[in-house]
């Protein structure tokens, strides 16, 4: 199943359906989702990076329950907007979990989504160990948003 668009993905969910973001790290993967109006992205929580068939089962798992049509998924492109490996990977990752799951995908720019969320965290005071319990399901939220806002209609 290969990547969509955004705009195509939010076109093709079903009425009331929710989109699941994906901010796939190294050890863990940030877990953003979406109002059904598809307008607010809020933290859900964060997965251990392990075998992609349990990962898969486990984000086929939470769309079940949260009414979850599609997936958005974090592409870290380099900064001069450029495919590198780190995006390669991700990409590759993210069609593997789509095709497991059987949900549409959409792939989302996600440069500095965590440097960005750890920015905030610290302006709020946040210690470290909280910072570390709580930015990747937050950088995915953002990562989200930020497709979410890009693809919405005219108001």
């Amino acid at each position: 199943m290969p990547a969509i668009n955004m705009r195509d993905l939010r076109a093709a969910l079903p009425r009331d359906a929710r989109l699941i973001g994906l901010d796939p790290g190294a050890r863990i993967i940030g877990v953003a989702l979406s109002d059904v109006s598809l307008m607010l992205a809020s933290p859900y929580g964060a997965i251990a990076r392990g075998k992609l068939a349990a990962n898969a089962a486990e984000i086929a798992r939470i769309a079940k329950k949260e009414g979850a049509g599609g997936l958005v998924a974090g592409l870290p492109l380099s900064m001069d907007g450029s495919f590198g490996p780190a995006a390669q990977a991700a990409k590759d990752w993210a069609l593997a979990v789509a095709a497991a799951t059987g949900l549409p995908l959409a792939l989302w720019d996600e440069r500095l989504s965590s440097a960005a969320v750890n920015r905030m965290m610290i302006t709020a005071d946040l210690s470290r160990a909280k910072r570390a319990k709580a930015v990747d399901a937050a950088a995915a939220a953002y990562m989200l948003q930020a497709a979410l806002d890009a693809s919405a209609g005219p108001a």
